[in-house]
């Protein structure tokens, strides 16, 4: 069985993705991981290079921003990284920047492979998520953060990314997937207070066109306020091995009452207090099919 990891990233340093660490975690499982560099004003390049991997095999690309809208470049670039992954992979893991594997999960993603590798049914495997926010002790627990996202793939160039990258469709189809017991750390919603800005200023640009319109707008500010969610809980596990240098760097503090839930609206409320109570998410959104 061969597995093959990709990912694209672009101005990594200058926005503070954890891109480095998202190409570790994979690393073990892969034989050889695709990262497709976009056209950066930072050292985006070096830092990758400097994981020191022979297993990494860098690609280059140049960005269209003027695909800007609704977050369409997203999907485009991982598209482009895709196609660069051999014809001979079995599976093919996709790792965003600002995504973790945790290393505990390894054993269960590679036997999932195992075991699906020759049933034809099976196009992708999901995996749960994990949503950091405001420091690495705080995770998302309302609808606001999906809970589940496919990102293991058959290695079939049919298969492409869906509207602004989050997902994967097959001739515009949902792709038909196995719920598998591995779990996607996602910290883009971890950072000191000025990349965070900095960053979501970039996002708010990737999703809504022209960036000098939008920032007049939208009137950023220099640090991001992390107080301005609806529902947090405390996270109790434990963070990938690849995170830890990178949670001892840590230079800021964030501190919120998980007692407190600010829905503004009833309908939130309820179904905030539903899934609490029975486990189960009303109403939600699926990009799949689990069979």
């Amino acid at each position: 069985m061969k597995v093959v990891g990709f990912t694209f990233v672009r101005n990594a340093v200058k926005y503070d993705y954890p891109v480095k660490e998202a190409i570790r975690s994979i690393l073990p499982l892969c034989d050889e991981v695709v990262v497709s560099v976009g056209n950066s004003l930072d050292d985006t390049e070096l830092l990758i290079r400097s994981i020191g991997s022979p297993k990494i095999r860098i690609v280059y690309s140049i960005w269209d921003d003027t695909l800007r809208e609704g977050g369409r470049v997203l999907a485009v670039e991982t598209d482009k990284a895709f196609a660069h992954v051999p014809a001979d992979a079995d599976w093919v893991i996709y790792i965003q920047a600002d995504e973790v594997l945790h290393e505990a999960d390894h054993e269960h993603i590679k036997a999932a492979m195992l075991q699906y590798k020759d049933d034809a049914r099976v196009e992708g495997l999901l995996f749960d998520y994990v949503h950091f926010y405001g420091s690495y002790d705080y995770i998302g627990d309302s609808r606001t953060w999906y809970q589940h996202e496919i990102r293991v793939i058959r290695n079939d160039k049919h298969i492409r990314s869906y509207r602004d990258a989050q997902g994967f469709r097959k001739n515009d189809q949902k792709l038909k997937v196995k719920h598998i017991n591995a779990r996607i750390y996602h910290y883009g919603w971890v950072k000191d207070p000025y990349h965070q800005a900095r960053k979501l200023d970039n996002s708010f640009a990737l999703y809504n066109g022209d960036k000098k319109k939008v920032m007049a707008a939208r009137a950023s500010k220099e640090l991001y306020d992390y107080n301005r969610i609806e529902s947090l809980a405390p996270f109790t596990g434990t963070h990938p091995q690849v995170m830890q240098e990178r949670i001892g760097k840590k230079n800021w503090d964030f501190q919120f009452d998980t007692s407190k839930k600010n829905f503004k609206k009833l309908k939130k409320w309820v179904l905030y207090w539903v899934e609490k109570k029975t486990g189960k998410r009303l109403f939600d959104y699926r990009n799949y099919k689990i069979i």
